[in-house]
């Protein structure tokens, strides 16, 4: 496996780029650090962020099945289309 290929061959399978893949990541980590730091904060302070964790982790899953549908989508060529095979 070439070096570029290391670095290309997952984001290509998800139907990004790089650096589209590398700024989705990047966002979907940052959100689950957030979320955890406020799930410490809870931990000890019960009364402070109820729901901000389980919001997050609902808000992620959803990119994450929208993402999956949109590849999908896009893997299936000629759904939907009439007279496409």
């Amino acid at each position: 496996m070439t070096i570029l290929k290391a670095f290309t061959a997952h984001p290509q399978s998800v139907g990004e780029t790089y650096l589209e893949h590398m700024g989705v990541a990047s966002r979907c980590g940052a959100s689950m650090v957030v979320a955890g730091l406020a799930c410490i904060v809870h931990a000890l302070l019960p009364f402070m962020f109820v729901r901000t964790a389980s919001d997050c982790l609902t808000r992620l899953y959803q990119r994450m099945v929208a993402q999956r549908s949109r590849l999908q989508a896009a893997a299936a060529p000629g759904v939907g289309v009439p007279g496409a095979r």
